[in-house]
């Protein structure tokens, strides 16, 4: 028991090493992209935190899994110290960790996050009564609220099991809604909301991550123009639009009025000049900066990187591709969600993991990687497309410029994504998500010579849904991605459409050409003090 209680104690205290790696790295990458000018400390706190937890209950996964299989040997057998109380004392610590990072997940999306994101929309309108902001920001919030309680409420007392008995009174149907939702200890209701987010968190990765998977590669790939090349290019239309100013004003020189067409082109071309005088400030600052340099001395590292991240990006959607196709030949139909009881089709992230998970901690590594590489892809899609409302683009997402709102956004963006990043991963891996490497036995008859004899034994075999329950323990995490059918029938068609928006951006972001060495930095809707922020990056 003591080696059990030490081997455990491992797995807890790697996932507190992720727990301290995530905080750190949260931090980081919200102080990279947050405005210098207009940050502002609660927003920043509170973007940390939302995209800390999503990260944290992603780095339980592993730790689910690992628990599960350490509790059986690999001949099959359960371990000495891995009795009927031991293992549903692991299981509820498990299961009472993610209830936590799941309740405070709703929390964020559905109160703090709207709350924050209100009062300083409301700051800008009316600096100056904080009790008035206050009171407007829960006046909008209340209706993320109620959101979530109709969510919770329709997960409790919405019966998984409808009773066979076709004369029961409506107080009997009442009084089993109450049982079910006491003995699922809330576990419906919580589970129904998280994947009413995951849904949203799916669309999500649809438009960003899948367009990011082939952004990211090839931008890294192709490199950008020169600065110096395009800084010549910028002098030149300087000098144009200078000489067109002068030939418009030259019409008003013997005191004759301009038309209010030219009047309109004099402004319209002195904005472009603006503009163009902002992009000469911040191309003569990079050409000098010595991040420019360290960039172009690891170009060719750039250029691997680029093609080991395509590489994985082709290897994530063929893999995926066949996951679905296995669903699409061998699962039970639309009714079941296209839940399939085995592996037909194998991929290679499924065959690769249960191998890795053997060797703990080697499928953490695995799993934090595609949990970063989502990450880095959804970033991407979203620098390079921006945060639409639908037709609308509400913000530009960009390095030391973005607004405390869009800054709110993005972390609620990527939450969602990090939360539908476990259902991709059990699309991939189903048996390694619900049974790790757990095995158990199975009774057969010794032959001797083509003859059978009366002498039983056991051999191991994977779990798998054939599996008796009480010799293989599914991970709660499965309990919280499969409680439904009809999401995880909406997750099996988002798959064919994240495929199919993937393989749209490869071919878009292919014709492409190199992007500018500071796209997305200069806008036509800048301020010059934005400016002033360049300097933090670039000297």
């Amino acid at each position: 028991m003591a080696a059990a209680a030490s081997e455990l104690l491992t797995g807890w205290c790697l996932f507190g090493l992720a727990l301290l790696a995530i905080l750190i790295f949260c931090w980081v990458y919200v102080r990279k992209y947050q405005s210098r000018r207009e940050s502002e400390v609660i927003s920043t706190i509170t973007a940390i935190f939302a995209l800390a937890v999503a990260l944290i209950s992603s780095a339980l996964l592993p730790v689910d899994i690992f628990l599960v299989s350490y509790m059986k040997n690999q001949n099959g057998t359960f371990k000495d110290w891995a009795d009927a109380n031991v293992s549903r004392q692991i299981e509820d610590t498990v299961l009472y960790g993610y209830y936590t990072l799941y309740s405070i997940i709703l929390f964020c999306v559905f109160l703090w996050i709207p709350f924050v994101y209100f009062y300083y929309e409301e700051k800008e309108e009316d600096d100056g009564n904080t009790c008035s902001q206050v009171k407007t920001a829960l006046k909008y919030t209340l209706g993320f609220i109620t959101i979530c309680a109709v969510l919770l409420l329709i997960g409790a007392f919405v019966p998984l099991d409808i009773p066979n008995k076709k004369n029961s009174t409506e107080w009997e149907k009442v009084k089993l809604l109450f049982e079910e939702f006491g003995s699922s200890h809330g576990l419906t209701a919580l589970a129904f909301s998280i994947s009413s987010l995951t849904v949203i968190g799916m669309l999500a990765a649809i438009t960003y991550t899948a367009y990011g998977m082939s952004a990211l590669p090839l931008n890294l790939i192709k490199g950008t123009t020169s600065a110096a090349y395009e800084r010549l290019e910028n002098t030149e239309d300087i000098e144009e639009v200078e000489q067109h100013l002068l030939r418009i004003k030259s019409k008003c020189r013997d005191g004759r009025p301009l038309s209010s067409r030219d009047r309109r082109t004099v402004q319209q071309l002195e904005e472009r000049l603006r503009t163009l005088r902002r992009r000469e400030r911040h191309l003569e600052s990079i050409e000098k900066s010595w991040w420019t340099k360290f960039c172009e001395a690891i170009r060719p590292l750039k250029i691997v990187w680029g093609v080991f991240f395509i590489i994985v990006a082709l290897l994530f959607t063929v893999s995926l591709f066949l996951s679905n196709l296995d669903k699409a030949l061998h699962s039970a139909g639309f009714d079941s969600g296209f839940i399939i009881l085995g592996t037909n089709l194998t991929n290679p992230l499924n065959m690769l993991l249960p191998v890795l998970q053997t060797v703990f901690p080697l499928d953490y590594i695995l799993i934090t990687t595609i949990v970063m590489y989502f990450i880095f892809t959804s970033m991407a899609g979203i620098r390079n497309m921006g945060i639409w409302f639908f037709w609308i683009r509400l913000y530009k997402i960009r390095r030391g410029k973005t607004r405390p709102q869009a800054l709110l956004f993005l972390c609620m963006i990527l939450l969602l994504i990090v939360l539908h990043t476990s259902y991709m991963i059990y699309s991939l891996a189903p048996q390694y998500v619900m049974y790790g490497s757990q095995k158990y036995l199975v009774q057969s008859n010794k032959t001797i010579d083509g003859q059978p004899r009366n002498v039983t034994t056991f051999v191991s075999k994977d779990c798998d849904a054939d599996a008796p329950e009480d010799q293989c323990i599914v991970t709660r995490t499965y309990l919280f991605l499969h409680k439904f059918w009809f999401f995880s029938a909406a997750y099996y068609f988002g798959n064919w459409a994240f495929i199919a928006v993937f393989l749209i951006g490869l071919i878009v972001s292919c014709c492409k050409g190199k992007k500018s060495v500071i796209e997305g930095e200069v806008d036509e809707d800048d301020s010059d003090m934005s400016d002033d922020e360049l300097s933090v990056y670039y000297r």
